[in-house]
């Protein structure tokens, strides 16, 4: 098995018909807002967990609460992140998702952002000041997005679609 050819199928076909950034950015900022949940890849030392979790996006930031669970190991040591988010379909070749690669921060509680984030989704803070352990709120920065859309060959552009995010 050639796995470095495999590994480099997509980088190495580069896109001949790309969308404008601006154009893909509000088809990627819909995609992610017509949906809620993900599934959250974080890993280290050979330690690999993926975990279905809901997800707020404001800001151009994945805001994620957390009681806390396996995906902390994982991100003890690596802050590198990959979020999935897809459509079940099992039409051959109508495929929707979209892989984001960023970089991750645990918030500490009651801080500017974790206040923010909880005001935005309406939570009391006064009623988490109360748990015996705080919800852990893990904040994403996007770095880059793969997109693939299948609806995207319909205008003439390539159903795979990929966007560096600089911040």
């Amino acid at each position: 098995m050639d796995y470095e050819k495999a590994a480099s199928f997509w980088t190495a076909k580069r896109t001949t018909a790309p969308m404008d950034e601006s154009e893909l950015r509000g088809a990627i900022d819909a995609f992610i807002g017509k949906h809620h949940v993900c599934a959250l890849a974080t890993g280290s030392d050979g330690f690999i967990r993926n975990t279905p979790i809901e997800y707020n996006y404001t800001g151009g930031k994945f805001w994620i609460l957390s009681e806390g669970g396996l995906k902390f190991r994982g991100l003890k040591d690596n802050k590198n992140v990959c979020l999935a988010i897809f459509e079940e379909n099992s039409d051959f070749g109508s495929l929707h998702g979209m892989q984001i690669y960023g970089i991750a921060q645990v918030v500490e509680p009651f801080t500017d952002d974790y206040n923010k984030l909880i005001e935005y989704k309406k939570i009391p803070a006064e009623s988490l000041k109360r748990l015996k352990e705080p919800i852990n709120l893990i904040k994403i920065n996007p770095k880059e997005i793969d997109f693939i859309n299948a609806d995207f060959r319909k205008n003439g552009f390539d159903a795979r679609q990929h966007l560096s995010i600089k911040n």
